[in-house]
C-alpha cells in the first residue's frame, strides 16, 4: 500500500517539512549509499575470490567477509527502500477502498511496521550486546567479530521505523493539504 499516495517514490523531501523528516530522509539516502559501497566491495572481493581461485589459490576469508557486507547492506537499505517504495506490496487494496479508508490502512499499516521494525530491533541489539560482551566470533577459519554484523540490525531497524514515522508525516500532511 502506497503510504502517500500522488507523491513520486523519488521525490525530494519538501523544503516545508520539518527538520526532523529532513534528517530521517537524510539518512535514509546515507544509508543507501553505504549499502551501495558495501555491495560494490561484496562484488569485488567475490570477484577476486573467482579470479584468486582460478589461478589455483585461495583463502579463507572471502565469501564470509561478502556476506557481511551483503546483510549489513540489507538492512542499511532498508529506510531507503520504504522512503522510495521500492518494497514489494500488494496495492488491491489501493483499487478497491475509497481515499478516506485507503488513509486509514495506510496509517494502520505504518504504525504494525514501525512496531515490527522496533521489535525486531529490540531482539538485534540484544544480539549485538550479547555478541559484544562475549566477544562472539564466527566458527569459520577466519573467526571475525560478530558484533558488527550483529548491529546492523538495530541500527537499519531502527532508521526504518524512524522513516515510517516519516511517511505517517507526509500522509498527514497530504491530506491536509487536500
Amino acid at each position: 500500500m502506497n503510504l502517500v499516495p500522488h507523491q513520486a517514490p523519488d521525490a525530494p523531501t519538501p523544503p516545508e517539512a520539518p527538520l526532523w523528516v529532513r534528517a530521517i530522509d537524510a539518512l535514509a539516502v546515507a544509508g543507501a549509499l553505504a549499502a551501495a559501497v558495501m555491495l560494490t566491495i561484496a562484488v569485488l572481493v567475490v570477484s577476486y575470490m573467482v579470479v584468486n581461485r582460478a589461478f589455483g589459490a585461495s583463502a579463507f576469508w572471502e565469501i564470509e567477509f561478502a556476506i557481511y557486507l551483503m546483510v549489513a547492506a540489507i538492512f542499511l537499505a532498508s529506510p531507503y527502500t520504504l522512503k522510495t517504495r521500492g518494497h514489494v506490496n500488494v496495492d488491491l487494496l489501493d483499487v478497491v477502498l475509497p481515499a478516506r479508508h485507503r488513509r486509514r490502512v495506510s496509517l494502520a499499516l505504518a504504525a504494525i511496521g514501525c512496531g515490527v521494525c522496533l521489535y525486531l530491533a529490540w531482539h538485534g541489539w540484544n544480539l549485538f550486546h550479547e555478541a559484544w560482551v562475549t566477544g562472539e566470533t564466527s566458527e569459520s577459519m577466519w573467526r571475525p567479530q560478530r558484533w558488527p554484523l550483529y548491529l546492523t540490525m538495530p541500527v537499519g531497524l531502527v532508521l526504518t521505523a524512524l522513516q515510517y514515522c516519516a511517511e505517517v508525516w507526509r500522509l498527514i500532511a497530504a491530506e491536509e493539504g487536500t
